[in-house]
């Protein structure tokens, strides 16, 4: 069993994934004009519209990518697995149907994978941002993918 979790660690500086559902964007911009101040101290992305409205509303700078329903939110699946993204704010709309769920539920589970962490609402947000780790490294375990792959081609 020995190798089998590798420790990433994520910075003091953090990577944060900022996307949110239609009828959730208001709620999103609003919570950036809130913590504005711990916000533009992190390196920001978003997907399509969120992050121009991010970019107009609460005047944070932010890295767009395409809307979600055009791949933004595989885009930034993309950059967990290259170990840029190490954070996710996703304030998702539960009550309305997305054309794009499948992609949306291929995110959260790329970020379970990597053990990154994912708030999905405001409450969940606020307690990620508010926690000590925010102004410090945080280490964490992930699985060793090279091992793994590794194991299944010796066992082929």
């Amino acid at each position: 069993m020995k190798n089998e979790y590798v420790t990433f660690t994520i910075g003091k500086k953090k990577n944060i994934a900022l996307i949110a559902h239609d009828n959730e964007k208001p709620k999103l911009i609003q919570w950036c004009k809130d913590n504005y101040d711990i916000l533009k101290q992190h390196n920001l992305y978003g997907t399509g519209t969120t992050s121009r409205l991010i970019a107009d509303k609460a005047g944070l700078c932010i890295k767009g990518y395409n809307s979600g329903p055009l791949g933004g939110d595989q885009q930034i699946g993309a950059k967990i697995v290259e170990g840029v993204i190490d954070f996710v704010v996703f304030f998702s709309d539960p009550l309305t149907a997305q054309p794009h769920d499948p992609d949306v539920k291929a995110l959260m589970r790329i970020a379970q994978v990597y053990d990154i962490p994912m708030a999905v609402n405001r409450a969940t947000a606020d307690f990620l941002i508010k926690s000590i780790y925010m102004d410090s490294e945080y280490d964490h375990e992930v699985i060793n993918f090279n091992k793994n792959i590794q194991d299944r081609a010796d066992s082929m």
